[in-house]
């Protein structure tokens, strides 16, 4: 459902030693009586806690349980660049409170926030908001985006969040990497793709402070009118490239509508649903973030394309590896098919 996060008891699998966190979070002058933790329900890798004690309200983020990856999972990552930018800019982030890196207190990492209010929207069409305020949201998306690549990353302390140069190439890399270990089925587009990318590098080698994920669905919406006001889920944040970050924002331009499991805008009257067109939005973002234009963004939006269905073709082979039959696993292996498709139509025809 669009609209209010969805919060339920906390699932048999994130149980956690809720004891144990109230004296840590009492230790810590966090407390104001007893506490009570459910779970925000939905995608994330990370599971997250609504904890509430007397009138307040925070959000925990832990680590999922059992063995991850020790590049997957960065909690004190995301705390860290939330935090640096609640401090240092106007990029809206909720309070940073605590990181807790000692795993004896509920089994594994964790931070605490400020809860936010606020509304959750997923689909790129935005039926479930009022016409009149769609442009609304989409010109403060993007003048957030702009916001957060204008920071100043060194004064902020985050010099050595990510190599400042060379992000895309490495990232090409590294994608190119992951997709052929998960590679399931041949995939010619993907492949064509994979080879452009590496010879069509961008020249403008940019960097700024790059959320990695940054789309409607990780914006909190205040309740009663069209204004971001907190921006979610930063597990994937680096210093990268900002037209990489703008391109993987702007992707359901270039994803086709009515595509289960796609959320895609291509095919739709836009004006006549209130919803900016993409080449206003790229207008106004380089109003915001002082540049001059844009060079190469066919290269940007086909990188953004292949990641995306590099990550997706890695969930469709672990989906396949834990049950064959499982038929949304079906229907993402279709999706980074798709995705890729798109990617390289617009590699061949850029000039």
């Amino acid at each position: 459902m669009e609209g209010q996060p969805e919060i339920v008891p906390v699932l048999e699998a994130h149980r956690l030693d809720e004891g144990r966190l109230a004296e840590y979070l009492e230790q810590h002058n966090l407390l104001d009586g007893a506490l009570k933790v459910r779970q925000f329900q939905g995608g994330q890798s990370n599971p997250t806690y609504l904890l509430e004690s007397g009138d307040r309200q925070y959000v925990l983020r832990k680590k999922p349980p059992g063995k991850v990856l020790p590049s997957a999972h960065q909690v004190d990552r995301e705390y860290r660049v939330m935090k640096a930018l609640g401090e240092h800019s106007e990029v809206p982030v909720p309070a940073m409170h605590l990181l807790c890196e000692d795993d004896d207190v509920i089994g594994t990492s964790f931070y605490v926030m400020d809860f936010v209010p606020g509304r959750v929207f997923t689909q790129p069409q935005l039926e479930a908001l009022p016409r009149d305020q769609r442009a609304d949201l989409y010109n403060d998306k993007i003048d957030t985006l702009a916001k957060l690549h204008s920071v100043d990353y060194q004064a902020a302390g985050l010099g050595d969040f990510g190599k400042p140069k060379g992000y895309v190439e490495r990232q090409v890399k590294r994608w190119s990497a992951q997709y052929e270990a998960s590679k399931t089925d041949e995939m010619p587009a993907m492949d064509n793709l994979m080879a452009w990318l590496a010879d069509n590098i961008p020249q403008d080698d940019s960097a700024a402070i790059a959320h990695g994920d940054f789309r409607l669905g990780n914006l909190l919406v205040d309740n009663r009118t069209p204004d971001v006001v907190a921006v979610l889920d930063w597990e994937l944040a680096t210093i990268g490239h900002p037209l990489a970050d703008l391109a993987y924002c702007c992707l359901p331009y270039h994803m086709p509508h009515g595509v289960n499991g796609v959320r895609g805008l291509d095919g739709l009257d836009l004006r006549a649903r209130g919803i900016p067109d993409e080449q206003s939005l790229l207008q106004r973002y380089c109003e915001g973030a002082g540049r001059d234009g844009i060079n190469d963004w066919p290269v940007f939006l086909a990188f953004a394309l292949f990641r995306s269905a590099a990550i997706l073709q890695g969930v469709y082979a672990r989906a396949l590896q834990g049950n064959a039959s499982n038929r949304n696993a079906l229907e993402v292996g279709k999706r980074a098919g798709l995705i890729a498709e798109r990617g390289w139509q617009i590699a061949r025809t850029h000039k």
